[in-house]
């Protein structure tokens, strides 16, 4: 890599090598000496960006989860996302109700190993696939069950399409967290989705506000502020406290990225933004890609052959071989098997970007704001991968 070579070359090199074209909804993360993780810039020097020394360690992963991953054109980019919300799954940081977590392990399970067979499958089988950060036996035996007696039949192709619209249903889905704490000294969780920013404390989302209504997001020091207008409600500021004056600077520049994102309809709308209340003071950021609208758009307009995959065995015959014959596998890509192994269908017609927001927003409307999220509290595992996820 050229010294001078800007983030969005490296990107770029990237999604070439993967045969990527849906590659707006990706990033590249990195962390800091001091253990602060950041997005890769594009319209900057990688090198100038990074303050260890070479080799650098990177990790290409979803950056702007889709408002409905079900809906994305092509075969390779939804089973890209399905890896990640594998991952964010396992991490602990896709946390839901025993009930739904287990519909979700049970359709990575078909999806691995194909239909019960009680020949190979003894007593227990679902215990040697590690779905959570922690199981019990009792979640072991309810994946065990939901896979014998509800799947059968499923391919692999349709387990995982399943899995991504149940997954897109829940609270915490497209959560990328950043711990705080509130006003009271209380921990959170912070996080942007595709539907609007969310505040999660304890085993509860006691905080959604929808992207129309956050009307300004700034910081100060360890101090971010986020500025609301509620149509029933009075105007407000929520106020939480980053670890450092680092972790909320990148926690401010992630909430501009993803209000730009799903909320513009185009992304010549997009400004330069202060983090203070005078533009001359204070840092300023812009965010340089393109808003969701246009993905979408731009994606109906793909029109390829499906890229060739290459095979790669792991997971699993048995599910490879229950998958009748496709103009396009689902098969790991070549260069992604790393990621495959750490995370751990074309749909019928599905909604649109638009169509999904709206029935998401519905949803909000119809129900309280604080909403129970799982049986336990939210507690994402750090990650035990060599790579920042």
């Amino acid at each position: 890599l050229q010294r001078d070579a800007k983030g969005q070359y490296l990107f770029d090199l990237l999604c070439h090598h993967l045969n990527l074209l849906e590659k707006d909804y990706f990033g590249i993360r990195f962390v800091d000496p001091d253990k602060q993780r950041h997005w890769l810039e594009f319209t900057k020097s990688v090198v100038k960006q990074m303050r260890a020394q070479p080799p650098f360690t990177m990790c290409f992963r979803v950056k702007f989860y889709p408002t409905d991953p079900a809906a994305l054109k092509e075969e390779i980019t939804r089973y890209l996302v399905f890896l990640q919300i594998k991952r964010d799954l396992y991490h602990g940081r896709l946390l839901c109700k025993t009930s739904d977590a287990a519909l979700l392990a049970a359709y990575i399970l078909q999806a691995e190993i194909g239909d019960y067979d009680p020949g190979k499958h003894p007593e227990g089988y679902s215990s040697k696939f590690q779905f959570f950060p922690k199981h019990s036996e009792k979640l072991e035996r309810k994946i065990a069950e939901i896979h014998k007696t509800e799947l059968s039949g499923q391919t692999p192709a349709t387990s995982e399409l399943n899995f991504l619209r149940k997954a897109q249903t829940l609270e915490t889905y497209g959560v990328d967290p950043h711990p705080c704490k509130d006003v009271s000294g209380n921990a959170a969780f912070l996080a942007f989705t595709p539907f609007g920013f969310v505040v999660l404390q304890g085993n509860k989302r006691v905080h959604f506000i929808k992207w129309n209504e956050v009307t300004k997001m700034k910081f100060e020091g360890k101090t971010f502020y986020l500025y609301v207008s509620q149509k029933e409600e009075k105007k407000i500021v929520l106020t939480y406290f980053a670890p450092t004056p680092e972790a909320c600077k990148h926690l401010w520049k992630c909430g501009i990225e993803n209000q730009a994102f799903y909320k513009l309809e185009k992304s010549s709308q997009v400004r330069t933004v202060s983090s203070s209340n005078l533009f001359f003071k204070g840092s300023r950021f812009r965010y340089s890609g393109r808003v969701a609208k246009e993905v979408m758009e731009s994606s109906a307009k793909i029109k390829r052959e499906p890229p060739e995959i290459h095979s790669a065995g792991a997971r699993g015959s048995a599910g490879a071989e229950r998958r009748p014959p496709r103009p396009l596998s689902r098969r790991v890509p070549a260069g992604l098997e790393s990621l495959r192994d750490s995370a751990h269908s074309t749909p019928v017609r599905s909604a649109s970007h638009g169509e999904a927001l709206a029935a998401r927003g519905a949803r909000a409307d119809s129900s309280e704001r604080v909403a129970v999220i799982a049986d336990e509290n939210y507690s994402p595992a750090d990650s035990v991968l060599p790579t920042p996820v």
